[in-house]
Protein backbone atom coordinates (compact mmCIF):
# COMPACT_ATOMS: atom_id res chain seq x y z
CA UNK A 1 0.00 0.00 0.00
CA UNK A 2 2.82 2.37 0.94
CA UNK A 3 4.49 1.68 -2.40
CA UNK A 4 1.32 2.67 -4.28
CA UNK A 5 1.09 5.89 -2.27
CA UNK A 6 4.79 6.53 -2.89
CA UNK A 7 4.42 6.10 -6.66
CA UNK A 8 1.28 8.27 -6.66
CA UNK A 9 3.05 11.13 -4.83
CA UNK A 10 6.09 10.77 -7.07
CA UNK A 11 4.06 10.74 -10.30
CA UNK A 12 2.11 13.81 -9.22
CA UNK A 13 5.29 15.73 -8.37
CA UNK A 14 6.92 14.70 -11.66
CA UNK A 15 3.84 15.78 -13.64
CA UNK A 16 3.91 19.24 -12.06
CA UNK A 17 7.64 19.68 -12.77
CA UNK A 18 7.21 18.43 -16.34
CA UNK A 19 4.37 20.92 -16.97
CA UNK A 20 6.52 23.75 -15.62
CA UNK A 21 9.37 22.67 -17.89
CA UNK A 22 7.06 22.82 -20.91
CA UNK A 23 5.87 26.29 -19.90
CA UNK A 24 9.39 27.61 -19.61
CA UNK A 25 10.92 25.70 -22.49
CA UNK A 26 12.71 27.68 -25.16
CA UNK A 27 13.95 30.51 -23.00
CA UNK A 28 15.41 28.75 -19.98
CA UNK A 29 18.10 26.11 -20.39
CA UNK A 30 17.47 22.92 -18.41
CA UNK A 31 20.25 23.47 -15.94
CA UNK A 32 19.23 27.08 -15.26
CA UNK A 33 15.60 26.02 -15.04
CA UNK A 34 16.55 23.65 -12.23
CA UNK A 35 18.06 26.54 -10.25
CA UNK A 36 14.90 28.64 -10.65
CA UNK A 37 12.57 25.81 -9.62
CA UNK A 38 14.60 24.82 -6.59
CA UNK A 39 15.08 28.45 -5.53
CA UNK A 40 11.37 29.14 -5.78
CA UNK A 41 10.62 25.86 -4.03
CA UNK A 42 12.89 26.99 -1.19
CA UNK A 43 11.11 30.38 -1.04
CA UNK A 44 7.76 28.63 -0.75
CA UNK A 45 9.04 26.24 1.88
CA UNK A 46 10.61 28.79 4.24
CA UNK A 47 7.49 30.98 3.91
CA UNK A 48 5.17 28.14 4.88
CA UNK A 49 7.53 26.87 7.55
CA UNK A 50 7.70 30.36 9.09
CA UNK A 51 3.91 30.83 9.07
CA UNK A 52 3.37 27.38 10.57
CA UNK A 53 5.84 28.15 13.39
CA UNK A 54 4.30 31.56 14.26
CA UNK A 55 0.70 30.28 14.02
CA UNK A 56 1.46 27.27 16.24
CA UNK A 57 2.88 29.61 18.92
CA UNK A 58 -0.22 31.84 18.80
CA UNK A 59 -2.64 28.89 18.94
CA UNK A 60 -0.75 27.58 21.97
CA UNK A 61 -1.23 31.00 23.59
CA UNK A 62 -5.00 30.69 23.02
CA UNK A 63 -5.27 32.78 19.83
CA UNK A 64 -7.07 30.11 17.74
CA UNK A 65 -7.96 32.16 14.65
CA UNK A 66 -4.55 33.77 14.21
CA UNK A 67 -2.99 33.72 10.74
CA UNK A 68 0.42 35.37 10.30
CA UNK A 69 -0.09 35.58 6.52
CA UNK A 70 -2.97 38.07 7.08
CA UNK A 71 -1.13 40.21 9.61
CA UNK A 72 -0.14 43.82 8.93
CA UNK A 73 3.61 44.26 8.27
CA UNK A 74 3.99 46.88 10.99
CA UNK A 75 2.47 44.61 13.64
CA UNK A 76 4.63 41.68 12.49
CA UNK A 77 7.76 43.83 12.65
CA UNK A 78 7.46 43.98 16.46
CA UNK A 79 8.23 40.26 16.71
CA UNK A 80 11.23 40.32 14.31
CA UNK A 81 14.00 39.94 16.91
CA UNK A 82 12.36 37.04 18.78
CA UNK A 83 11.53 35.21 15.56
CA UNK A 84 15.06 35.53 14.14
CA UNK A 85 16.38 34.10 17.41
CA UNK A 86 14.04 31.09 17.05
CA UNK A 87 13.99 30.47 13.29
CA UNK A 88 17.21 32.10 12.13
CA UNK A 89 15.39 34.39 9.66
CA UNK A 90 12.35 36.67 9.30
CA UNK A 91 9.76 37.26 6.55
CA UNK A 92 7.19 40.07 6.56
CA UNK A 93 3.60 38.90 5.86
CA UNK A 94 3.47 40.91 2.59
CA UNK A 95 6.65 39.12 1.42
CA UNK A 96 5.45 35.56 2.04
CA UNK A 97 5.30 33.26 -1.00
CA UNK A 98 1.48 32.95 -0.89
CA UNK A 99 0.94 36.75 -0.80
CA UNK A 100 3.51 37.56 -3.50
CA UNK A 101 2.07 34.79 -5.73
CA UNK A 102 -1.48 36.10 -5.28
CA UNK A 103 -0.57 39.62 -6.45
CA UNK A 104 1.98 38.48 -9.06
CA UNK A 105 -0.25 38.55 -12.20
CA UNK A 106 -0.99 42.27 -11.67
CA UNK A 107 2.44 43.24 -10.38
CA UNK A 108 4.37 45.02 -13.15
CA UNK A 109 7.42 45.13 -10.87
CA UNK A 110 7.33 41.46 -9.90
CA UNK A 111 11.04 41.00 -10.65
CA UNK A 112 11.93 43.88 -8.31
CA UNK A 113 9.52 42.59 -5.65
CA UNK A 114 11.11 39.13 -5.68
CA UNK A 115 14.65 40.52 -5.66
CA UNK A 116 13.76 42.68 -2.66
CA UNK A 117 12.12 39.74 -0.84
CA UNK A 118 15.15 37.47 -1.37
CA UNK A 119 17.60 40.15 -0.19
CA UNK A 120 15.45 40.92 2.87
CA UNK A 121 15.30 37.26 3.91
CA UNK A 122 19.10 36.98 3.69
CA UNK A 123 19.58 40.34 5.46
CA UNK A 124 17.27 39.30 8.32
CA UNK A 125 19.89 36.75 9.45
CA UNK A 126 22.80 39.23 9.45
CA UNK A 127 24.48 39.60 12.81
CA UNK A 128 22.91 36.37 14.09
CA UNK A 129 24.19 32.80 14.46
CA UNK A 130 22.32 31.85 11.28
CA UNK A 131 24.06 34.47 9.08
CA UNK A 132 26.43 32.01 7.35
CA UNK A 133 23.58 29.59 6.65
CA UNK A 134 21.52 32.21 4.78
CA UNK A 135 24.23 34.28 3.08
CA UNK A 136 23.98 34.12 -0.73
CA UNK A 137 21.24 31.46 -0.74
CA UNK A 138 19.28 33.20 -3.50
CA UNK A 139 22.32 34.16 -5.61
CA UNK A 140 21.52 31.63 -8.33
CA UNK A 141 17.98 32.91 -8.93
CA UNK A 142 18.55 35.94 -11.12
CA UNK A 143 15.04 37.37 -11.59
CA UNK A 144 16.41 40.01 -13.99
CA UNK A 145 18.17 37.56 -16.29
CA UNK A 146 17.63 37.72 -20.05
CA UNK A 147 17.28 33.92 -19.89
CA UNK A 148 13.78 34.54 -18.54
CA UNK A 149 12.89 36.92 -21.36
CA UNK A 150 14.14 39.93 -23.32
CA UNK A 151 11.84 42.46 -21.62
CA UNK A 152 10.70 43.03 -18.03
CA UNK A 153 7.14 42.08 -19.05
CA UNK A 154 8.31 38.78 -20.58
CA UNK A 155 10.47 38.01 -17.55
CA UNK A 156 7.58 38.67 -15.20
CA UNK A 157 5.34 36.43 -17.28
CA UNK A 158 7.79 33.56 -16.73
CA UNK A 159 8.10 34.36 -13.03
CA UNK A 160 4.30 34.20 -12.61
CA UNK A 161 4.31 30.75 -14.26
CA UNK A 162 7.17 29.69 -11.99
CA UNK A 163 5.35 30.86 -8.83
CA UNK A 164 2.13 29.11 -9.91
CA UNK A 165 3.94 25.91 -10.85
CA UNK A 166 5.75 25.67 -7.51
CA UNK A 167 2.48 26.51 -5.70
CA UNK A 168 0.81 23.55 -7.45
CA UNK A 169 3.37 21.06 -6.16
CA UNK A 170 1.65 18.91 -3.56
CA UNK A 171 4.36 18.73 -0.95
CA UNK A 172 2.42 18.72 2.31
CA UNK A 173 4.46 18.14 5.44
CA UNK A 174 7.78 16.50 4.65
CA UNK A 175 7.25 14.23 7.64
CA UNK A 176 3.99 12.92 6.14
CA UNK A 177 5.41 12.24 2.68
CA UNK A 178 6.51 8.71 1.84
CA UNK A 179 8.91 10.21 -0.71
CA UNK A 180 11.70 12.68 -0.11
CA UNK A 181 9.86 15.36 -2.11
CA UNK A 182 12.74 17.79 -2.58
CA UNK A 183 15.33 15.07 -3.24
CA UNK A 184 12.95 13.44 -5.66
CA UNK A 185 12.27 16.72 -7.48
CA UNK A 186 16.02 17.25 -7.72
CA UNK A 187 16.65 13.76 -9.07
CA UNK A 188 13.80 14.05 -11.57
CA UNK A 189 15.18 17.37 -12.85
CA UNK A 190 18.56 15.68 -13.29
CA UNK A 191 17.01 12.89 -15.33
CA UNK A 192 14.94 15.28 -17.46
CA UNK A 193 18.04 16.98 -18.78
CA UNK A 194 20.03 13.86 -19.56
CA UNK A 195 22.67 15.63 -21.63
CA UNK A 196 23.80 17.50 -18.52
CA UNK A 197 22.60 14.88 -16.06
CA UNK A 198 24.87 14.13 -13.17
CA UNK A 199 27.48 16.78 -13.71
CA UNK A 200 27.56 20.44 -14.57
CA UNK A 201 30.30 22.77 -13.44
CA UNK A 202 31.70 20.06 -11.19
CA UNK A 203 28.32 19.10 -9.78
CA UNK A 204 27.58 15.42 -9.19
CA UNK A 205 24.48 13.73 -7.92
CA UNK A 206 24.31 10.41 -6.08
CA UNK A 207 21.11 8.43 -6.79
CA UNK A 208 19.00 7.98 -3.68
CA UNK A 209 19.36 4.18 -3.68
CA UNK A 210 23.17 4.42 -3.58
CA UNK A 211 22.87 7.03 -0.80
CA UNK A 212 20.68 4.60 1.13
CA UNK A 213 23.21 1.77 0.79
CA UNK A 214 26.11 3.97 1.97
CA UNK A 215 24.09 5.28 4.91
CA UNK A 216 22.90 1.84 6.02
CA UNK A 217 26.46 0.51 5.93
CA UNK A 218 27.69 3.29 8.25
CA UNK A 219 24.84 2.94 10.78
CA UNK A 220 24.55 -0.86 10.81
CA UNK A 221 23.59 -1.96 14.32
CA UNK A 222 23.09 1.64 15.52
CA UNK A 223 19.93 3.57 16.31
CA UNK A 224 21.71 6.94 16.59
CA UNK A 225 25.02 8.63 15.76
CA UNK A 226 26.64 11.80 17.07
CA UNK A 227 27.62 13.59 13.84
CA UNK A 228 27.57 12.77 10.12
CA UNK A 229 30.02 14.20 7.58
CA UNK A 230 30.57 14.33 3.83
CA UNK A 231 33.83 15.94 2.59
CA UNK A 232 32.42 16.46 -0.94
CA UNK A 233 28.76 16.92 -0.06
CA UNK A 234 27.31 18.26 -3.33
CA UNK A 235 23.65 19.12 -2.78
CA UNK A 236 23.57 17.17 0.49
CA UNK A 237 21.58 14.14 -0.64
CA UNK A 238 23.96 11.71 1.10
CA UNK A 239 23.94 13.57 4.40
CA UNK A 240 20.16 13.85 4.39
CA UNK A 241 19.71 10.09 3.97
CA UNK A 242 20.63 9.85 7.66
CA UNK A 243 17.57 11.94 8.51
CA UNK A 244 15.42 9.44 6.59
CA UNK A 245 17.14 6.25 7.81
CA UNK A 246 17.68 7.15 11.48
CA UNK A 247 15.35 10.13 11.97
CA UNK A 248 16.96 13.58 12.14
CA UNK A 249 16.65 13.68 15.94
CA UNK A 250 18.92 10.60 16.09
CA UNK A 251 21.77 12.49 14.41
CA UNK A 252 22.42 14.10 17.76
CA UNK A 253 24.95 16.82 16.98
CA UNK A 254 24.06 17.44 13.37
CA UNK A 255 25.08 17.35 9.72
CA UNK A 256 28.48 18.53 8.47
CA UNK A 257 29.82 18.87 4.94
CA UNK A 258 32.01 20.84 2.57
CA UNK A 259 31.50 21.62 -1.11
CA UNK A 260 33.81 23.36 -3.60
CA UNK A 261 31.18 24.38 -6.18
CA UNK A 262 29.38 27.58 -5.10
CA UNK A 263 26.07 26.76 -6.84
CA UNK A 264 25.96 23.28 -5.33
CA UNK A 265 26.99 24.66 -1.94
CA UNK A 266 23.97 26.98 -2.06
CA UNK A 267 21.72 24.09 -3.07
CA UNK A 268 23.03 22.00 -0.17
CA UNK A 269 22.10 24.65 2.40
CA UNK A 270 18.69 25.06 0.74
CA UNK A 271 18.29 21.28 0.86
CA UNK A 272 18.97 21.26 4.62
CA UNK A 273 16.24 23.82 5.24
CA UNK A 274 13.83 22.00 2.93
CA UNK A 275 14.26 18.89 5.06
CA UNK A 276 13.46 20.90 8.17
CA UNK A 277 16.99 20.74 9.55
CA UNK A 278 17.33 23.88 11.72
CA UNK A 279 20.25 26.23 11.04
CA UNK A 280 21.84 25.22 14.36
CA UNK A 281 21.89 21.53 13.33
CA UNK A 282 24.00 21.81 10.17
CA UNK A 283 27.35 23.26 9.15
CA UNK A 284 28.02 23.29 5.42
CA UNK A 285 31.27 24.94 4.32
CA UNK A 286 32.39 26.27 0.94
CA UNK A 287 35.90 25.52 -0.32
CA UNK A 288 38.41 22.82 -1.26
CA UNK A 289 38.28 20.13 1.42
CA UNK A 290 41.70 18.71 0.55
CA UNK A 291 43.63 21.98 0.89
CA UNK A 292 41.28 24.09 3.06
CA UNK A 293 39.26 21.77 5.33
CA UNK A 294 36.73 23.80 7.33
CA UNK A 295 35.71 21.41 10.13
CA UNK A 296 38.89 20.88 12.16
CA UNK A 297 36.98 21.90 15.29
CA UNK A 298 34.14 19.44 14.65
CA UNK A 299 35.99 16.22 13.83
CA UNK A 300 36.02 13.28 14.53
CA UNK A 301 32.77 12.04 12.97
CA UNK A 302 30.97 8.81 13.76
CA UNK A 303 29.56 8.39 10.26
CA UNK A 304 31.23 9.55 7.04
CA UNK A 305 29.73 9.04 3.59
CA UNK A 306 30.92 10.45 0.30
CA UNK A 307 30.88 10.20 -3.47
CA UNK A 308 33.87 12.46 -4.24
CA UNK A 309 34.63 13.48 -7.85
CA UNK A 310 36.60 10.77 -9.65
CA UNK A 311 40.29 11.27 -10.44
CA UNK A 312 40.35 15.07 -10.26
CA UNK A 313 43.58 17.06 -10.18
CA UNK A 314 44.84 18.52 -6.90
CA UNK A 315 47.98 20.28 -5.64
CA UNK A 316 49.54 17.10 -4.23
CA UNK A 317 53.31 17.32 -3.83
CA UNK A 318 53.38 20.73 -5.57
CA UNK A 319 52.30 22.00 -2.15
CA UNK A 320 55.14 21.28 0.35
CA UNK A 321 52.81 21.79 3.33
CA UNK A 322 50.51 18.87 2.43
CA UNK A 323 53.00 16.04 3.08
CA UNK A 324 53.20 17.26 6.70
CA UNK A 325 49.42 17.60 7.02
CA UNK A 326 48.32 15.15 9.72
CA UNK A 327 45.56 13.85 7.42
CA UNK A 328 48.01 12.69 4.74
CA UNK A 329 51.41 12.28 6.43
CA UNK A 330 50.76 8.83 8.02
CA UNK A 331 50.88 7.14 4.58
CA UNK A 332 54.27 8.75 3.89
CA UNK A 333 53.18 9.72 0.38
CA UNK A 334 50.54 11.93 -1.25
CA UNK A 335 47.95 10.84 -3.80
CA UNK A 336 49.13 11.66 -7.37
CA UNK A 337 48.53 15.22 -8.58
CA UNK A 338 46.33 13.96 -11.42
CA UNK A 339 44.25 11.64 -9.22
CA UNK A 340 43.03 12.95 -5.86
CA UNK A 341 40.83 9.89 -5.08
CA UNK A 342 42.94 8.47 -2.27
CA UNK A 343 43.47 11.95 -0.78
CA UNK A 344 39.72 11.95 -0.04
CA UNK A 345 40.09 8.47 1.50
CA UNK A 346 42.99 9.60 3.73
CA UNK A 347 41.12 12.78 4.74
CA UNK A 348 38.02 10.76 5.68
CA UNK A 349 40.04 8.18 7.62
CA UNK A 350 41.79 10.94 9.57
CA UNK A 351 38.49 12.51 10.62
CA UNK A 352 36.76 9.19 11.42
CA UNK A 353 35.90 8.49 15.07
CA UNK A 354 37.34 5.29 16.58
CA UNK A 355 33.81 3.85 16.89
CA UNK A 356 32.78 5.12 13.45
CA UNK A 357 32.40 3.87 9.89
CA UNK A 358 33.16 5.61 6.59
CA UNK A 359 31.66 4.44 3.27
CA UNK A 360 33.12 6.12 0.19
CA UNK A 361 32.38 5.61 -3.50
CA UNK A 362 35.65 5.08 -5.41
CA UNK A 363 36.84 5.05 -8.99
CA UNK A 364 37.95 1.43 -9.72
CA UNK A 365 41.49 2.42 -10.80
CA UNK A 366 42.50 3.36 -7.25
CA UNK A 367 42.10 -0.28 -6.22
CA UNK A 368 44.92 -1.64 -8.40
CA UNK A 369 47.15 1.14 -9.80
CA UNK A 370 50.83 1.20 -8.77
CA UNK A 371 53.07 4.02 -7.54
CA UNK A 372 51.88 6.36 -4.77
CA UNK A 373 48.39 4.85 -4.81
CA UNK A 374 49.81 1.38 -4.08
CA UNK A 375 51.78 2.83 -1.14
CA UNK A 376 48.60 4.40 0.29
CA UNK A 377 46.75 1.06 -0.07
CA UNK A 378 49.71 -0.61 1.72
CA UNK A 379 49.28 1.85 4.61
CA UNK A 380 45.52 1.17 4.76
CA UNK A 381 45.90 -2.64 4.72
CA UNK A 382 48.97 -2.89 6.99
CA UNK A 383 47.09 -0.83 9.60
CA UNK A 384 43.90 -2.86 9.10
CA UNK A 385 41.66 0.10 8.26
CA UNK A 386 39.79 -1.40 5.27
CA UNK A 387 36.67 -3.19 6.48
CA UNK A 388 35.20 -4.02 3.08
CA UNK A 389 35.36 -3.32 -0.67
CA UNK A 390 32.09 -3.64 -2.61
CA UNK A 391 32.00 -3.83 -6.41
CA UNK A 392 28.89 -2.02 -7.68
CA UNK A 393 27.14 -2.51 -11.05
CA UNK A 394 27.99 -0.22 -13.97
CA UNK A 395 25.63 2.54 -15.15
CA UNK A 396 24.35 3.36 -11.64
CA UNK A 397 25.27 7.03 -11.68
CA UNK A 398 24.00 9.88 -13.86
CA UNK A 399 26.53 10.97 -16.44
CA UNK A 400 28.94 8.03 -16.16
CA UNK A 401 28.73 4.35 -17.07
CA UNK A 402 31.72 3.39 -14.88
CA UNK A 403 31.28 0.44 -12.52
CA UNK A 404 32.34 2.05 -9.23
CA UNK A 405 33.24 0.51 -5.86
CA UNK A 406 32.58 1.35 -2.23
CA UNK A 407 35.46 1.34 0.24
CA UNK A 408 34.38 0.91 3.87
CA UNK A 409 36.83 2.13 6.52
CA UNK A 410 36.98 1.38 10.26
CA UNK A 411 39.53 2.08 12.97
CA UNK A 412 38.42 -0.52 15.50
CA UNK A 413 38.56 -3.77 13.50
CA UNK A 414 39.17 -7.01 15.38
CA UNK A 415 39.89 -9.42 12.50
CA UNK A 416 43.03 -8.83 10.44
CA UNK A 417 41.19 -9.46 7.19
CA UNK A 418 39.17 -7.61 4.53
CA UNK A 419 35.77 -8.50 3.10
CA UNK A 420 35.21 -8.33 -0.67
CA UNK A 421 31.67 -8.33 -2.11
CA UNK A 422 30.87 -8.66 -5.81
CA UNK A 423 27.54 -6.82 -6.16
CA UNK A 424 28.07 -6.13 -9.88
CA UNK A 425 24.87 -8.02 -10.74
CA UNK A 426 22.77 -6.49 -7.95
CA UNK A 427 20.57 -4.19 -10.03
CA UNK A 428 17.61 -3.89 -12.37
CA UNK A 429 17.81 -2.13 -15.74
CA UNK A 430 15.65 0.98 -16.11
CA UNK A 431 15.94 2.69 -19.53
CA UNK A 432 19.69 3.32 -20.04
CA UNK A 433 20.63 3.15 -16.36
CA UNK A 434 20.85 0.43 -13.76
CA UNK A 435 19.18 0.86 -10.39
CA UNK A 436 19.52 -0.76 -6.97
CA UNK A 437 16.25 -2.16 -5.63
CA UNK A 438 15.41 -2.68 -1.94
CA UNK A 439 16.17 -6.36 -2.44
CA UNK A 440 19.61 -5.56 -3.95
CA UNK A 441 20.43 -3.29 -1.00
CA UNK A 442 19.25 -5.98 1.44
CA UNK A 443 21.44 -8.64 -0.23
CA UNK A 444 24.55 -6.43 -0.07
CA UNK A 445 23.93 -5.46 3.56
CA UNK A 446 23.33 -9.10 4.55
CA UNK A 447 26.66 -10.16 3.01
CA UNK A 448 28.37 -7.20 4.69
CA UNK A 449 26.90 -8.06 8.09
CA UNK A 450 27.52 -11.83 7.88
CA UNK A 451 31.12 -11.38 6.75
CA UNK A 452 31.36 -14.92 5.36
CA UNK A 453 32.70 -16.53 2.21
CA UNK A 454 30.01 -17.09 -0.39
CA UNK A 455 30.88 -18.55 -3.78
CA UNK A 456 30.85 -16.00 -6.62
CA UNK A 457 29.66 -13.26 -4.19
CA UNK A 458 31.79 -12.65 -1.09
CA UNK A 459 35.27 -13.50 0.19
CA UNK A 460 36.98 -12.80 3.51
CA UNK A 461 40.67 -12.39 2.69
CA UNK A 462 43.56 -12.28 5.18
CA UNK A 463 45.50 -9.03 4.89
CA UNK A 464 48.76 -11.00 4.41
CA UNK A 465 47.31 -12.46 1.22
CA UNK A 466 46.39 -8.96 0.00
CA UNK A 467 49.97 -7.84 0.73
CA UNK A 468 51.29 -10.78 -1.32
CA UNK A 469 49.03 -9.63 -4.16
CA UNK A 470 50.72 -6.18 -4.36
CA UNK A 471 47.99 -4.66 -2.14
CA UNK A 472 45.50 -5.03 -4.99
CA UNK A 473 41.99 -4.29 -3.65
CA UNK A 474 39.98 -5.15 -6.79
CA UNK A 475 37.06 -7.40 -5.89
CA UNK A 476 37.63 -9.53 -9.02
CA UNK A 477 41.04 -10.56 -7.62
CA UNK A 478 39.40 -12.36 -4.70
CA UNK A 479 35.83 -13.23 -5.68
CA UNK A 480 35.65 -15.69 -8.57
CA UNK A 481 33.18 -14.74 -11.29
CA UNK A 482 30.56 -17.35 -12.03
CA UNK A 483 30.93 -18.75 -15.55
CA UNK A 484 27.42 -18.38 -16.95
CA UNK A 485 28.40 -19.53 -20.44
CA UNK A 486 26.64 -22.61 -21.72
CA UNK A 487 28.62 -25.75 -20.88
CA UNK A 488 29.48 -27.81 -23.98
CA UNK A 489 29.85 -31.61 -23.97
CA UNK A 490 32.70 -32.13 -26.49
CA UNK A 491 32.12 -35.90 -26.89
CA UNK A 492 28.44 -35.36 -27.60
CA UNK A 493 29.21 -32.46 -29.95
CA UNK A 494 31.74 -34.60 -31.91
CA UNK A 495 29.18 -37.40 -32.24
CA UNK A 496 26.60 -34.91 -33.56
CA UNK A 497 29.11 -33.49 -36.08
CA UNK A 498 29.99 -37.05 -37.24
CA UNK A 499 26.30 -37.76 -37.74
CA UNK A 500 25.79 -34.52 -39.73
CA UNK A 501 28.80 -35.30 -41.96
CA UNK A 502 27.49 -38.85 -42.61
CA UNK A 503 24.05 -37.47 -43.46
CA UNK A 504 25.62 -34.89 -45.77
CA UNK A 505 27.62 -37.65 -47.55
CA UNK A 506 24.47 -39.72 -48.01
CA UNK A 507 22.60 -36.71 -49.49
CA UNK A 508 25.48 -36.07 -51.92
CA UNK A 509 25.34 -39.63 -53.22
CA UNK A 510 21.56 -39.35 -53.70
CA UNK A 511 21.87 -35.96 -55.50
CA UNK A 512 24.59 -37.40 -57.80
CA UNK A 513 22.25 -40.29 -58.66
CA UNK A 514 19.39 -37.89 -59.56
CA UNK A 515 21.69 -35.76 -61.74
CA UNK A 516 22.98 -38.91 -63.55
CA UNK A 517 19.39 -40.04 -64.25
CA UNK A 518 18.44 -36.59 -65.63
CA UNK A 519 21.48 -36.57 -67.94
CA UNK A 520 20.61 -40.03 -69.35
Amino acid sequence: MVDNKKEQERDELHRTIWNMANDLRGSVDGWDFKQYVLGMLFYRYISENFVKFVNAGEVEAGNDNFDYAKLDDEVAEEAREDLVQSKGYFILPSQLFCNVKEKAPNNENLNETLESVFRNIEASAQGHDSEDDFKGLFDDIDVNSNKLGGTVAKRNEKLVKLLNGVAEMKLGDYQDNTIDAFGDAYEFLMGMYASNAGKSGGEYYTPQEVSELLTRITVLGKKEVNKVYDPACGSGSLLLKFAKVLGKENVRQGFFGQEINITTYNLCRINMFLHDIGYEKFSIGHGDTLTEPLHWDDEPFEAIVSNPPYSIKWEGDDNPILINDERFSPAGVLAPKSKADLAFIMHSLSWLATNGTAAIVCFPGVMYRGGAEQKIRKYLIDNNYVECVIQLPDNLFFGTSIATCIMVLKKNKVENSTLFIDASKECVKITNNNKLTEENIHNILTAYEKRENKQYYAAVVENDKIADNSYNLSVSSYVEQEDTREKIDIVKLNAEIKEIVAREEKLRVEIDKIIAEIEE
